[in-house]
C-alpha cells in the first residue's frame, strides 16, 4: 500500500539523516499523513525505538501563522529522544535544528474517546515539567504540510526539566515562559497561547487519537505545544526557558 511505501521511505531518512524524497512532496493528503505516521511509529518500534508519548504541535496562533497551517496536529515520541535538562546537543548531527517552548505532561491514567472533556483531562495527569522541543526541519513545512505531519511534525528530540506533581486546580494558562538565547532575553509568552489553556492540547489529542483508535496510557508523556513561535538554533547556542511556578529548562548546541 501506499502510506506503507512512503513511511519506509521516511523511515530511512530519519535513519540517514536525510531531507524527504521530491518524490513524496503534495503526494499526501492530511488523512494519508497521519497512516503514514503510524506506519512510520510502527517501523520505528520494530527497529527497537520505544515508544515514549505524543506531541501536539501548532497550538500557539504565532506557530499556526509561521508556518502558514490553521489547525494543530500531533506526532509521537520515543524514549531515546528525552533528554534532561541541562542537555547538549551536537549540532553538526541535526538537520536545520530549532527549538520550541513547551510543557511536559506525564498521565497517571488512560484517556480515550472522542467526548473526553477537560475536567476529564486534569484528573488523568500526574506530572508536569518545563521542557523544550528539539526540531529539525527537513523541508519547508507550510509548503506540504501534510508531509511534514507523515514525518512526524519535525520531531528530533525533547528536553525536560523537574517533574512535579500536577494538581487540577493549578491554572497552566497563568504560567508564564521567559524564553532566553545566549543570556539574551528573546520573548515572554505564556500558557494562554496554546489554544487557551495547555490542558486543552490533552483534549485535542485525546480526540484526535480516537480517530484512529488510539488513545493516551499511563506513563505517556505529552508535549503540549509551544508557547511562541518556533526559534531556529546556531551552533553554539545555550538556550533557557523560565516557567513560572514549574522552574527551567536549557540546551546547549555545541
Amino acid at each position: 500500500m501506499a502510506h506503507i511505501s512512503a513511511a519506509h521511505q521516511i523511515h530511512q531518512c530519519l535513519v540517514n539523516d536525510s531531507a524527504f524524497p521530491d518524490t513524496l512532496s503534495q503526494t499526501l493528503s492530511v488523512q494519508e499523513a497521519y497512516d503514514v505516521q503510524f506506519e512510520l511509529l510502527d517501523l520505528r518500534l520494530s527497529a527497537g525505538d520505544i515508544h515514549a508519548g505524543w506531541k501536539v504541535g501548532l497550538t500557539a496562533k504565532a506557530m499556526q501563522e509561521q508556518q502558514g497551517v490553521h489547525e494543530p496536529c500531533l506526532g509521537h515520541l520515543v524514549a531515546k529522544g528525552q533528554l534532561s535538562s541541562p542537555a547538549r546537543l551536537i549540532f553538526d548531527e541535526l538537520m536545520a535544528p530549532g527549538f520550541e517552548n513547551e510543557l511536559c505532561m506525564r498521565m497517571k491514567a488512560p484517556l480515550s474517546g472522542a467526548n473526553v472533556g477537560l475536567d476529564a483531562a486534569k484528573a488523568a495527569i500526574g506530572d508536569i515539567a518545563p521542557a523544550m522541543e528539539i526540531v529539525e526541519k527537513r523541508g519547508v513545512f507550510k509548503d506540504d504540510f501534510p508531509l511534514a505531519v507523515a514525518g512526524n511534525v519535525q520531531q528530533r528530540a525533547f528536553v525536560t526539566g523537574e517533574f512535579q506533581a500536577y494538581h487540577p486546580d493549578m491554572d497552566l494558562s497563568a504560567i508564564r515562559a521567559e524564553i532566553f538565547v545566549n543570556g539574551q532575553s528573546r520573548e515572554i509568552a505564556t500558557g494562554q497561547a496554546v489554544l487557551g489553556d495547555p490542558m486543552q492540547s490533552i483534549v485535542w489529542l485525546t480526540h484526535k487519537l480516537s480517530q484512529y483508535g488510539r488513545g493516551l496510557q499511563p506513563g505517556d508523556l505529552i508535549m503540549s505545544g509551544s508557547f511562541t513561535r518556533q526559534y531556529d538554533a546556531a551552533k553554539g547556542d545555550r538556550i533557557r526557558a523560565e516557567f513560572t511556578q514549574l522552574g527551567a529548562v536549557e540546551a546547549h548546541f555545541a
